[in-house]
């Protein structure tokens, strides 16, 4: 029943796969649905974030922000917890056999993800001063 809704709320992307590795196959049928799904909640958790260092992102120069989203996310367990956790929440629970079964690489990938998406949506962020 959980699979079942889980999987129905997520978008298709009609990624194919067939000549994709497993952690190929779990990036695109798994994370990238579950990463555009959770797209305006992940955005506004990093604006909050943003605000909690107050705004010194906004005082960077624009080609700055992108290295300092990767920065945060590389060096912040608390916020790279966070956000990955807003992803995990998604799995089913085969899913998650998946995600264990080669944790190292899918958080690798999920962590890429997160920056890139992060990085494409920093114009969408707004100094809250």
């Amino acid at each position: 029943m959980r699979t079942q809704l889980i999987h129905s709320i997520r978008p298709d992307l009609n990624l194919g796969s067939s000549q994709s590795t497993p952690a190929e196959q779990f990036q695109n049928q798994t994370l990238r649905p579950i990463l555009k799904f959770q797209h305006e909640l992940l955005v506004a958790a990093f604006q909050a974030y943003i605000g909690k260092r107050h705004g010194t992102f906004f005082q960077l120069p624009a080609k700055d922000r992108l290295e300092w989203i990767k920065q945060s996310l590389q060096k912040d367990q608390s916020l790279r917890n966070t956000l990955t956790g807003m992803v995990i929440g998604y799995f089913s629970l085969e899913e998650w056999g998946r995600f264990q079964e080669n944790e190292a690489e899918h958080s690798r990938r999920l962590i890429q993800m997160l920056i890139q998406r992060l990085q494409s949506a920093v114009e969408s962020f707004k100094n809250q001063d």
